[in-house]
């Protein structure tokens, strides 16, 4: 049945590619509630969020080809698309100093995802069941796990910017960030 659904999926982002803008109604109406989820906790705006995720599917439409077939997970590059996206516009709307030009080169380099072979294959079935199962092992972090974890991936900072935020030296925050995610992987493993 996953094949079946990969294979489906795959032909989907092909007819994206050649133009067919009903493929991307299709694609939209299938991912648009989970990645404006996503959006959403990172630019809290509700309108913002609305804007962040309309660029994500115009960047699916102009920029679906980047897809890299031989290791098919559309889903992951949707989800990493929708979360570079909206960091960028977060930071931006931050007017944070140092942030490069938005450019074409910078879209390509920095929101336009690359995914490795070894993640798993995933999709939208999966990742729903999967969502209790990890809001669950996220109550079961400290306080302190949460907000790291919190700062380095709603909010986009580098382990520099949380060392600077927190006012605690980096290898501190290396290691409360290395904690927190083996702690999450475990109670996530564990949980039923």
């Amino acid at each position: 049945m996953e094949n079946v659904k990969s294979h489906l999926e795959i032909q989907l982002m092909q007819k994206i590619i050649e133009g067919d803008s009903k493929s991307l109604e299709e694609l939209y109406d299938r991912y648009s509630q989970i990645l404006y989820s996503l959006i959403k906790k990172i630019v809290i705006d509700k309108s913002v969020a609305e804007e962040v995720l309309s660029n994500v599917f115009s960047l699916v439409w102009k920029k679906g080809e980047r897809l890299d077939f031989s290791i098919y997970n559309l889903y992951s590059w949707l989800v990493s698309l929708a979360h570079n996206k909206a960091i960028d516009r977060k930071k931006r709307d931050a007017s944070l100093e140092g942030l490069p030009e938005y450019t074409e080169e910078y879209e390509n380099n920095f929101i336009i995802p690359k995914i490795s072979k070894s993640i798993e294959a995933n999709d939208l079935e999966k990742a729903m069941s999967a969502k209790v199962k990890f809001g669950n092992a996220m109550n079961k972090l400290t306080s302190a796990q949460k907000y790291v974890i919190n700062l380095a991936y709603y909010e986009g900072k580098t382990q520099s910017d949380i060392a600077n935020q927190l006012n605690i030296p980096l290898p501190t925050v290396k290691s409360k960030i290395q904690v927190a995610l083996s702690n999450l992987k475990l109670n996530f493993a564990t949980e039923k």
